[in-house]
């Protein structure tokens, strides 16, 4: 009987752990990242009660058409501004550069911003940020815009892979502070590439 007993506790307690070990989605390395960050308690901005249940961020599918070679028109002489937050906190912020890009044959650019304590942090000195609005938002995606991590190039050309697009944390937790995305930066068309909005849409 106790053989019995502790051979259905290993059966459970194997099906527990292969449930555990289920493959992380994604269609992309990114995907499948972010999913994994967003699965791991020591790095999710998600509830708990969200992580638990949590099987996937919604995508839309790649699109190669969304990743696209901007020209980088540096502006070396901006000043620094406080960046307004979805809480009081401001995020000291300076126009690093204006992207000029075609999508899907028109021309469209925005503004890429460098962050005044973000570049003090180790590994993070070229680093930029490339927040931005579309007429998405609200509907599939997210209605406070999204993001996109970007790297200083040594030229004057960098991509944007607008399916590597991901939601501000303010998306899943209010208890984060976001950066809320300048009207300078909306694009008047749909960019139907990246993270969509989360939860019931």
């Amino acid at each position: 009987m106790k053989l019995l007993v502790t051979l259905l506790i290993s059966i459970i307690c194997l099906t527990g752990c292969a449930q555990d070990k289920r493959p992380i989605k994604g269609d992309t390395e990114f995907q499948r990242e972010l999913n994994a960050e967003y699965k791991d308690a020591s790095k999710s901005p998600l509830k708990a009660k969200d992580r638990k249940k949590f099987e996937g961020l919604d995508f839309f599918k790649f699109d190669a058409a969304y990743v696209v070679q901007a020209r980088l028109e540096r502006t070396p002489d901006s000043k620094w501004f406080n960046m307004r937050t979805t809480t009081s906190r401001v995020s000291k912020e300076r126009i690093f550069g204006i992207l000029h890009f075609e999508l899907k044959g028109k021309p469209y650019q925005l503004n890429v911003y460098q962050g005044e304590e973000t570049m003090k942090l180790e590994g993070m000195g070229d680093y930029l940020f490339l927040p931005f609005l579309d007429e998405t938002n609200g509907m599939e995606s997210y209605g406070g815009g999204r993001y996109i991590d970007l790297r200083i190039p040594k030229g004057d050309t960098i991509e944007i892979d607008f399916n590597k697009a991901y939601n501000p944390y303010c998306a899943y937790n209010d208890k984060y502070s976001c950066p809320i995305v300048p009207r300078d930066n909306y694009l008047k068309t749909r960019i139907e590439a990246g993270v969509k909005a989360f939860g019931e849409h």
